[in-house]
């Protein structure tokens, strides 16, 4: 539902960089590699964490 705060394999926090990300690469206005380069986010298991996170919140909350 919500991003992960921290990365799974390694430990290092990628929540504080959602925002930006999602901001950033929404409707492909920029190559989201090039966005978690900027970022500082160097580690394959780190990107994975912004890229393939789905944001379900809007999809889920009617069912509650």
């Amino acid at each position: 539902m919500m991003v992960p705060v921290r990365c799974f394999t390694c430990g290092t926090v990628v929540g504080e960089h959602w925002e930006e990300f999602r901001a950033r690469t929404r409707d492909g206005e920029e190559d989201p590699a090039e966005v978690l380069d900027e970022l500082g986010l160097e580690r394959a298991c780190c990107r994975r964490m912004l890229v393939s996170h789905t944001d379900l919140v809007d999809v889920v909350s009617p069912y509650q």
